[in-house]
């Protein structure tokens, strides 16, 4: 009875378990290329360690090493790779750092000082990075495990005094090593848990995408790791920022990871999608109104023809009126991945009207219209886009059979109107992206664009991917599944980890009230 119960309540968690928008997948082919990268950044980090000046005796003999410092690190051996317990594995073997320090020695009477050179051979450092969600939703390093050591120290004394320095040294090289043993973690638990989560806060997490809504990428739960790759389970919802508590039903399957053979890969689930049209569509953009010139000149003649009968009728001052054509979504547009392609299916209100400056608009029809859309998603730099092509369009009248006839003939060269007047317009170009650059300034004046999906720019400019700054999608490779699509990609660092952590840093601030007046004329 009581496996019973256990497992009642197993599946009831389950069926209320959230399911994610956007996964993300990093396997090991990734590592490598992060590894490099990150090691010229724990260069620099060991290039800072401070060693505390380092003095005793020996009999007779006194010595006081200071100013010690950290020339260079050559990291022979190394290996990164992804550990179930440990999240992610760095070990460091067989590395050496070179050193600098000042001498004060005293045997007897004999006073020696001056600034000699050391190595340090033989250290290995062991390190891992425990990654996990942070309360807000955040990627985040909880925990930094480190093991160091130093197995000898080499220090080139000369001049008079040579036979005694080597004789002694054993006492100094002994204690530096066991210094820097004590350094070394400090420094890797403070790049990991300071430096590198203000690398990962730069990644979006609950930001606006334009004035009108915003993404939700928070995690759903911790990454889970293998011993092959990485995965990430995102919210992935988009929502109007007017309303923060909007929430979104996800009705789509859970999109799925099985590939490994390139570096990153990412999953959208239809609900990605559906969630940011029902977010336009809240926040009132999905729909487009032309006025006057805004019409196509061919498209206006054939409105005016179709509806010759009912212009004729009216008064003079009304039958010469600019046209107006107002197209707006009566209910948020669905989108449909299958392995053949991406559709999204509009249902929109056509409104016909003159409209008579300073007088009462005058309506001519007002009918349906029903159209699919194709939808071709890339991924550039680290912005999905979309790029929208008009596949069936259906118009009727939802007042009398009648008029629905009468609008068959309509059918085919509004269906061409459209894909040459509206769909650029749609996919932004004339508006600053990539097919924009003959100088087009898109709408303007009585335009008011959003039509089924979002408007101008929008579609071309994007929404961002949930990557820290710095680094983005190369030689992207987009496959529809059914129900959602992925997105194959390796990894390239558009700057450096030194450039963005220092842009982000955390500032160290300095209470004045408690410092001594050294430290703060420091």
């Amino acid at each position: 009875m009581a496996l019973l119960l256990a497992l009642f309540i197993a599946l009831l968690a389950g069926a209320q378990a959230e399911l994610p928008g956007c996964k993300i997948r990093v396997t090991s082919a990734a590592l490598e290329l992060v590894k490099q990268e990150g090691l010229r950044f724990l260069e620099q980090e060991l290039e800072t360690i401070t060693i505390p000046d380092l003095y005793g005796n020996k009999g007779h003999f006194y010595y006081n090493i200071s100013e010690v410092k950290v020339t260079q690190l050559q990291l022979i051996s190394s290996e990164l790779h992804f550990q179930p317990d440990q999240e992610l594995l760095l070990h460091i073997s067989n590395a050496s750092l070179g050193l600098h320090f000042r001498r004060q020695l005293l045997y007897w009477f004999f006073y020696d000082g001056g600034y000699i050179n050391a190595s340090a051979e033989g250290v290995s450092i062991r390190t891992g990075l425990k990654l996990s969600q942070d309360p807000a939703g955040r990627i985040k390093v909880s925990n930094v495990s480190c093991e160091a050591s130093v197995s000898k120290m080499d220090m080139a004394f000369g001049g008079t005094f040579k036979g005694i320095y080597n004789f002694f040294s054993t006492f100094i090289t002994s204690g530096m090593r066991f210094l820097l043993n004590q350094q070394i973690c400090p420094v890797l638990y403070h790049a990991g848990t300071v430096l590198l989560n203000s690398l990962l806060d730069t990644v979006p997490v609950r930001s606006p995408v334009d004035d009108l809504v915003g993404i939700d990428y928070s995690l759903l739960k911790d990454p889970v790791v293998s011993n092959g790759n990485m995965d990430l389970e995102f919210r992935g919802t988009f929502f109007p920022l007017t309303d923060g508590n909007w929430s979104f039903f996800n009705r789509a399957v859970e999109p799925q990871l099985e590939e490994e053979e390139r570096m990153v890969y990412v999953a959208f689930s239809e609900s990605f999608f559906d969630s940011a049209m029902e977010s336009y569509f809240q926040a009132g953009a999905l729909q487009l109104t032309l006025v006057g010139d805004k019409v196509p000149s061919d498209l206006d003649m054939l409105l005016r023809a179709t509806y010759f009968g009912s212009i004729v009728l009216l008064s003079p001052t009304v039958i010469n009126s600019p046209l107006k054509l107002k197209l707006q979504a009566v209910s948020p547009p669905r989108c449909t991945i299958k392995p053949s392609g991406t559709t999204i299916s509009v249902t929109a209100s056509v409104t016909i009207t003159l409209a008579p400056p300073m007088l009462p608009e005058v309506e001519l029809s007002k009918m349906i219209m029903e159209g699919r859309l194709s939808a071709k998603m890339t991924l550039r730099g680290k912005a999905l886009r979309t790029k929208l092509d008009l596949r069936r369009f259906q118009i009727y009248s939802n007042q009398s059979a009648l008029e629905s006839l009468a609008l068959i003939p309509m059918q085919a060269p509004l269906k061409t109107l459209l894909q040459i007047g509206v769909m650029p317009l749609l996919n932004g170009r004339g508006c600053g992206g990539e097919e924009g650059k003959s100088g087009g300034r898109g709408l303007a004046g009585g335009t008011q664009l959003s039509l089924p999906l979002p408007p101008t720019e929008r579609t071309w400019r994007g929404v961002q991917i949930p990557l820290p700054e710095g680094i983005n999608f190369v030689r992207e490779v987009v496959t529809n599944h059914a129900g959602f699509l992925t997105v194959g990609a390796d990894l390239h660092f558009a700057k450096g980890l030194r450039e963005v952590i220092d842009k982000n840093r955390p500032a160290i601030v300095v209470d004045s009230s408690t410092a001594t007046p050294s430290a703060v004329a420091a």
